[in-house]
C-alpha cells in the first residue's frame, strides 16, 4: 500500500519534505506546488520524491470549471489545463478536480448540478482540458462527490464512456458517496461494487471516515479514520486487489499531529 497525507507537513525545504514522509513510512505524496511555482523548485521536489521512493499521487486543481460566471469559468479551465500539464511533466499518477457546481460555492450542492445541460457541459469541459494538454504520463480525473455528477459507480462508468478519452480516469473517494443509510450500513458491499466496476480505472483514493448521526433527520458527518462506520480495512484491501501500489491519501484533518495519529491508526489496522 502507498499511504500518504494531503498535508505537505511543516517543512523548510524539498529535502526535509521528502524525508519527513519517508521517516513516517509513507509511500506517496500529493504534490505541494502548482504550475505557478519556479521550475527549479518544482524539479527539486520531484527529485527528492524519487530519491525517497515517494510516488506523486495527485496534482490538484480544485477550481469550478462549471462556474456560472463565464469569465471565472474560463480562468478555472485555464488553471486546470496548466495543472494537468504540470502533472504530466512530473509524472503524477493523476491530476484531480471535481466536475463542478452550478452556484456561488465552487463545490456546493445545487439543483442545477443534476441537469442534463450540466452533464453535457461537464463532459465537454473535461474533453477540452484533456485535448488541450494531450497528456502522456498522467491522467485527468474527477473526484467522486456527494452532490454533483458522478454520484455512484454506474454514473461514473457513464461519464467515462461519455468523455471517451484514454487519459480520463477515476479518482475514488468512497466516503463522499456514502449518502444513504443503505450505503452506510452495507458499506462493505458498496465498496466492493465500486471497485469491481471502476477498479481498473482508479488512479488515487482518499482516506477518511463517515459517521451517521443518531438524529431523526438523516445526517452524515465526515470524520477521521476509525471514528465512523466505514470498514477501512476492507476498502484498502479491495483497492490493493486492483493495484498493489494504489495511493490512499488521508485528508481533511486540521493539524500535522492529527495526520500523524491517523497514519498510525491506519498502519496498525493493516
Amino acid at each position: 500500500m502507498r499511504l500518504g497525507t494531503s498535508s505537505s507537513l511543516n517543512h523548510s525545504s524539498p529535502k526535509e519534505w521528502a524525508m519527513k514522509h519517508k521517516t513516517l513510512g509513507l509511500g506517496t505524496v500529493n504534490f505541494p506546488l502548482t504550475y505557478e511555482n519556479d521550475d527549479a523548485l518544482i524539479d527539486e521536489y520531484v527529485k527528492e520524491a524519487k530519491k525517497n521512493n515517494l510516488v506523486i499521487a495527485e496534482v490538484g486543481v480544485w477550481r469550478n470549471t462549471l462556474d456560472l460566471n463565464e469569465d471565472e469559468r474560463v480562468k478555472a479551465i485555464k488553471y486546470a489545463v496548466e495543472q494537468l500539464e504540470l502533472a504530466d511533466r512530473i509524472g503524477s499518477r493523476c491530476c484531480v478536480n471535481i466536475l463542478g457546481a452550478r452556484g456561488s460555492r465552487w463545490d456546493g450542492a445545487y439543483k442545477d448540478n443534476f441537469t442534463k445541460e450540466t452533464w453535457e457541459l461537464g463532459v465537454k469541459t473535461i474533453q477540452e482540458i484533456i485535448d488541450e494538454v494531450n497528456p502522456k504520463n498522467t491522467y485527468f480525473t474527477i473526484e467522486s462527490m456527494p452532490w454533483m455528477f458522478p454520484t455512484g459507480p454506474d454514473e461514473y462508468l457513464q461519464l467515462l464512456e461519455s468523455v471517451d478519452r484514454d487519459r480520463f480516469a477515476v479518482h475514488m473517494d468512497i466516503f463522499n458517496w456514502i449518502t444513504t443509510p443503505r450505503r452506510y450500513f452495507f458499506n462493505e458491499e458498496f465498496i466492493s461494487e465500486c471497485f469491481e466496476k471502476l477498479g481498473e480505472h482508479i488512479k488515487s483514493c482518499h482516506l477518511k471516515d463517515v459517521k451517521m448521526e443518531d438524529d431523526y433527520t438523516l445526517f452524515f458527518r465526515e470524520t477521521s479514520a476509525g471514528n465512523g462506520g466505514i470498514n477501512i480495512k476492507h476498502l484498502i484491501k479491495r483497492g490493493l486487489s486492483f493495484d498493489e501500489n494504489m495511493p490512499f491519501i488521508i485528508e481533511h484533518l486540521s493539524t500535522d499531529e492529527e495526520y500523524l495519529n491517523s497514519v498510525a491508526y491506519i498502519k496498525a489496522l493493516m
